[in-house]
């Protein structure tokens, strides 16, 4: 066993460590070496921005900053076009090694600049002063090229759901940077120039560069392997605007609103910050030196704060209090700390460092981590598009306007009677004020925000699972107390249950009153998964007006249920005749459960005159009472009756009612049930109901190859609503040995369940590599059957059978086509492998083009050239020789390919089965004994009457002994045919037996065949 395996084995310290980060084995190694990566770059980047900052604030001072904030303005939207112009030439994996690289290489000229600026002359001086603008410059663009590098790096490696799990991991590499590289500048500063720390973080940097190089070369399966061509996109950014319209367009200003603030109200926090800075006398190693080993501390201290706060805080706090009250601690820290500042108690510098401190801080680590979840309530088709256009557009803007209003207040303070004395109480009265615009806009994005999560849930448009939970159920609330639609209100009661269902009395029990009839009762069925006594008194406030029989049935369900005590003799007066049924039902379950023996007896009466009564209503509502009581007692003797009622109402509810009792002997009932259209919905709701129960029952019904294809569907489909664990881990170990249609539909049910959990449980227990696995089986698949259509071409064998099997298999390939986009839905986003999946289909080159463009960048699986080669439309034998490197082709003759398919029945569907028997009747082909007797096996009808037909020609004498034992074949057509054929070879005619047997199964005696050997 390797090392990397040993450290990874089950129950190692490797895998408990992945535990704790929340990783799994396989993401582990991408993981580290993208936080090596950015960590080690980031290092570098950071002693270059102390060694900068501290040579500029000596060079130009902390007043021409401004004029560098305009300057970055341009430099990143230019750098961002640059960078995509770069992708559209370059392969992927190159852009980015050769970005790390340029990121580093100016760093050396920027060294011999410094040096050669070491005389007193007016041309070093000139030299130094264009080197520390550039140096300056240079930074501002290669912070925007690093973010943009890691995270389309990151992108390109990780899923979308994988991401979620690596990357706050990986973006924490520059939280350990600060750490590292602030605790070792000053070391480096005492024992060399400040101009070697730069060639120092140029060799960290060209470092960093090596790393990623390396994770390039190593995954090269998950860049594109040419320039990514521009996708014509059906909504195109420019054109989003134009689609937003009313609360949409006002959150989506809103956003940029706060963007800019919080960019703003940074910048100039850090203005004030190198101010202030340049103005104290540092002690230690000059001016320069003394900023440069000052910010290095600072830097060091700030980041062991961000990482505790990251780490172990962060996720924390916004799960307990919410996004938005998180939002707002850095506006209102900004504040209070410049509020103090102002106050003199404290010498400027001091506040300003602590501000800058917390501004840092807070942005890093709770600001960063919230800005993702404001754009969940978002139309899922323009959230990326959004987001880029906001968090591209809004702080390069903000970043131009700050550097402008700095300019203008040092213009205005020093040719104004204000003077300079007051300039830096401006600014901090400037931050206070645009800090409480920024606490404005936050409440008031709060707002926008929980009223579009509403409406997008409603719509489907919307994770449950994305979103803050705390806002959410706040804003349904609001809308279920504020008047609205009744369809309104019945969405936000299911999304109540969905968010809190444990608590949803709290909402809901104060409501109930002035609800309409058909919301009380929803409202009180969702209270009745969790009831409480807490909410027992509105609800029997509520029984005491005139109710609809519905809404009253289960009101009294909730009081005598959730009551300890309850006074069981006040339910009598609805077990009167004159009582609506459901009423009448309901009182009578109540008391069979917790009457006393003669309650129990007056409710048994009262059930039975509603199960034996001639009106189909009560007999419905007596089963659905059956249901409640938990304690059938003697009404059991009716249960085979009801069974065969003439009511289709009262078999249906009888079903569900049999699950809710938990009457094992009648479960075949409900496993008949799923055969017939009629009764199906309710036996799978009863199904369902029994919970893991059931899941015995269904896997033997849907592992059982001699039911009809689609009751075996039904049973699959009742295991995935199940949803429990158990039945996820028969879903997905069935994956792993289902084949065909069998998988296909497995895989459609995993990947309709809610809240993706069918996704997770796949990717928990098989990983990506165990889906990867299934997709290279697939692929397999589809290379013998081009092997078959390239040897059974029609230029090697002709006739209506030839043809009839090349176009089965052409289907069998279109059937694993679909089983492979399945399967990547399972690791991709849903929306670029169903765009893809459109695209390939059409009839136009161009959009089957641009469809393989797009899985081409999506794709990272290992075997991504092969699948592609797959999907292209390309003649067959050149698709073969594509997929050479995984199947190994040697050409045969058309008699033996066809043994050879024969041999992978296991694979192929019935059709294609049935096709290669036809075709070797037509063509007088030999077929082995072994292929035949399983065929004669086979559940499907039709295959065992294609066997026939070709022994018919092959071998009648072999056939002469089949047909005795094939007399009670259960398909009528077969069957039909036996006796013809017998007839034919004047075989004497058996009486035939009622039909129901199965097929005859590998314990038939066909073995001693003599005839089937010389075939």
């Amino acid at each position: 066993m390797t090392l990397k395996n040993r450290w990874l084995a089950k129950d190692s310290l490797g895998q408990k460590l992945l535990r704790w980060v929340n990783l799994r084995p396989e993401e582990s190694e991408r993981t580290m070496l993208m936080f090596a990566f950015y960590t080690t770059t980031s290092i570098g980047l950071l002693w270059l921005e102390a060694s900068t900052v501290a040579l500029f604030l000596k060079e130009y001072g902390a007043d021409k900053l401004p004029w560098i904030y305009i300057a970055s303005a341009g430099i990143g939207s230019s750098l961002g076009f640059i960078y995509s112009w770069m992708q559209r030439i370059l392969p992927l994996r190159r852009v980015i090694v050769l970005t790390a690289l340029l990121m580093a290489v100016p760093l050396l000229l920027f060294r011999f600049g410094l040096d050669a600026a070491g005389g007193a002359t007016i041309g070093s001086l000139t030299v130094l002063s264009l080197t520390v603008l550039l140096m300056r410059l240079w930074l501002e663009a290669i912070y925007v090229l690093n973010d943009l590098n890691t995270s389309i790096t990151a992108n390109q490696l990780f899923n979308i759901r994988e991401i979620k799990r690596t990357f706050p991991l990986i973006s924490s590499g520059v939280l350990v940077a600060d750490v590292i590289s602030g605790f070792s500048l000053p070391f480096l500063l005492s024992f060399i120039k400040l101009s070697d720390v730069i060639l120092i973080s140029c060799l960290v940097m060209a470092l960093g560069a090596g790393v990623l190089f390396y994770l390039s070369q190593s995954y090269n399966q998950f860049f594109p392997e040419a320039p990514r061509r521009r996708l014509e996109e059906a909504h195109p950014d420019h054109l989003i605007a134009r689609r937003l319209k009313g609360p949409l367009r006002r959150y989506v200003i809103l956003l940029f609103a706060f963007f800019m603030m919080a960019q703003v109200l940074f910048l100039l926090v850090d203005f004030q910050f190198l101010s202030q800075l340049e103005n104290q006398q540092l002690e230690g190693q000059g001016l320069v030196g003394g900023i440069a080993s000052f910010l290095g501390l600072f830097n060091g201290v700030l980041g062991i704060f961000e990482l505790a706060t990251q780490w172990f805080a962060s996720s924390r706090v916004i799960e307990r209090i919410g996004v938005f009250t998180t939002a707002m601690f850095l506006p209102i820290a900004i504040i209070a700390l410049g509020s103090f500042s102002m106050t003199g108690l404290v010498p400027l510098f001091v506040g300003l460092v602590i501000l800058k401190f917390l501004d840092e801080l807070l942005h890093y680590t709770l600001f960063t981590s919230t800005g993702p979840v404001l754009f969940q309530p978002l139309p899922e088709s323009v959230r990326s598009g959004l987001q880029s256009l906001v968090r591209g557009v809004a702080e390069p803007i903000a970043t131009g306007l700050t550097g402008l209003s700095i300019l203008g207040i040092i213009w205005f303070c020093r040719n104004t009677q204000i003077g300079v004395q007051l300039q830096d109480w401006i600014f901090l009265a400037q931050i206070i004020l645009l800090a409480t615009i920024w606490l404005c806009t936050v409440w008031l994005l709060r707002s926008r925000y929980v009223g579009l999560l509403v409406v997008g849930a409603e719509r489907g448009q919307l994770s449950i699972s994305d979103v803050d939970l705390r806002e959410l159920k706040r804003a349904v609330i609001e809308t279920l107390n504020r008047p609205g639609t009744e369809a309104d209100k019945r969405s936000c009661i299911e999304l109540l249950s969905q968010i809190d269902l444990q608590n949803v009395g709290e909402a809901l029990a104060p409501l109930l009153a002035n609800l309409p009839p058909a919301l009380q009762r929803q409202s009180l069925e969702a209270m009745l998964v969790h009831p409480s006594e807490s909410y027992v008194n509105p609800v029997r406030a509520l029984i005491e007006q005139p109710l609809f029989p519905e809404v009253l049935a289960v009101a009294l369900r909730y009081i005598w249920l959730t009551e300890r005590e309850p006074d069981i003799r006040q339910l009598r007066p609805y077990l009167r005749p004159e009582v609506d049924a459901v009423v009448r039902g309901t009182a009578a379950s109540l008391m069979l459960r917790r009457g006393t023996p003669r309650q129990k007896a007056e409710a048994t009466n009262t059930l039975r005159q509603m199960l034996t009564h001639k009106q189909e209503r009560e007999r419905v509502m007596g089963c659905r009472a059956l249901g409640e009581a938990v304690y059938l007692q003697a009404l059991r003797l009716y249960i085979p009756t009801l069974l065969q009622d003439e009511s289709l109402r009262v078999r249906c509810a009888l079903l569900e009612a049999i699950a809710a009792t938990h009457l094992e002997e009648y479960y075949p009932s409900l496993l008949r049930g799923l055969h017939y259209k009629s009764t199906r919905e309710a036996a799978m709701r009863a199904l369902v109901r029994l919970d893991n129960e059931a899941i015995p029952l269904l896997v033997e019904l849907a592992e059982d190859i001699h039911k009809p294809d689609l009751v075996r569907m039904q049973a699959w489909s009742a295991i995935g609503q199940i949803a429990s664990r158990e039945a996820l881990d028969v879903l997905v170990a069935h994956l792993m040995t289902a084949w065909g249609a069998n998988r296909r539909n497995v895989l459609r049910i995993l990947l309709k369940m809610p809240h993706e959990l069918g996704i997770d449980a796949i990717s928990d227990r098989l990983g990506r590599s165990g889906v990867e696995t299934l997709i290279d089986q697939e692929i397999l698949f589809i290379g013998q059957l081009y092997a078959a259509l390239v040897d059974l071409s029609w230029e090697q064998v002709l006739g209506a059978e030839a043809d009839l099997l090349r176009r089965a298999l052409t289907d069998v390939q279109t059937d694993a086509v679909e089983r492979l986009f399945l399967l990547m839905k399972v690791l991709y986003p849903l929306e670029a492998i169903q765009a893809a999946s459109i695209n390939l289909q059409s009839a136009s080159p161009s959009s089957v083009a641009q469809g393989l463009e797009i899985l081409d960048n999506t794709l990272d699986i290992a075997n991504k050239r092969a699948l592609l080669s797959v999907l292209d439309r390309r003649p067959d034998l050149d698709k073969l020789q594509s997929l050479s490197d995984m199947v190994t082709y040697e050409p045969m003759n058309a008699s033996d390919r066809l043994r050879y398919l024969l041999d992978l029945r296991y694979f192929l569907p019935d059709w294609p089965l049935a096709c290669c028997f036809h075709l070797a009747r037509q063509a007088r082909w030999s077929l082995t004994s072994e292929q035949i007797l399983a065929c004669l096996r086979y559940p499907t009808g039709y295959v065992r009457e294609a066997v026939l037909t070709y022994l018919k020609v092959a071998s009648p004498r072999a056939l002469k002994e089949l047909l005795p034992k094939l007399t009670n074949d259960p398909d009528r057509l077969v069957a039909a045919q036996v006796q013809q054929m017998m007839a034919e070879l004047g075989l004497k005619h058996s009486r035939p037996q009622p039909n129901g047997s199965k097929p005859p199964g590998p314990a038939a005696n066909f073995s001693d065949i003599a005839g089937l050997e010389t075939i």
